[in-house]
């Protein structure tokens, strides 16, 4: 399996290049990054000074072979009936998105913590991953694939798969 990451607007080299090495250390496997949409107007909306998440989803480029690809982005997404979304996958195409924006402690007015916010994204991307492999959420609050309603969750989770879910992860 591969790991393609697309950024999706205007998002740091550096973080691009952190969030790739640490799903690869997480996952195991080969990562690359790759040339995203960089105009993402088609998914904004006014009225929520937002954008819809699946909108953006289905700009990612098509995983070749055994590719999972990861749209990553600083816009702050939404889908239908929720204020907010960390991210979106579509178990189908094997593709997921995931959003900074809230993961950054500066969103709530909050010192800078890189270090934080590094380890929420990297718990959210594998959680999205983990939806494209065909896991669901789970009941237990410290798995990576617990639904995450709030930072509190996504800071409660570990990075890891629990011993119910790792299993249903085929490469």
């Amino acid at each position: 399996m591969k790991i393609v990451f697309e950024p999706l607007g205007n998002v740091a080299d550096d973080t691009m290049a952190q969030l790739r090495e640490r799903t690869g250390g997480v996952f195991k496997c080969p990562t690359a990054i790759r040339a995203g949409l960089t105009d993402l107007s088609l998914a904004y909306n006014p009225e929520r000074e937002q954008y819809l998440s699946s909108t953006l989803l289905a700009s990612l480029g098509n995983p070749e072979g055994a590719e999972r690809v990861v749209g990553i982005t600083e816009a702050d997404l939404y889908v239908p009936r929720l204020n907010f979304v960390f991210g979106e996958a579509d178990a189908g195409s094997g593709r997921a998105i995931v959003s900074l924006c809230r993961l950054r402690q500066e969103y709530y007015g909050l010192p800078r913590d890189e270090a934080l916010f590094l380890q929420r994204a990297v718990k959210e991307i594998v959680h999205e991953l983990g939806h494209t492999f065909g896991l669901r959420h789970c009941t237990s609050p410290t798995c990576v694939m617990h639904f995450s309603n709030s930072l509190a969750d996504t800071d409660i989770k570990q990075v890891s798969f629990c011993n119910e879910c790792r299993p249903r992860i085929i490469f």
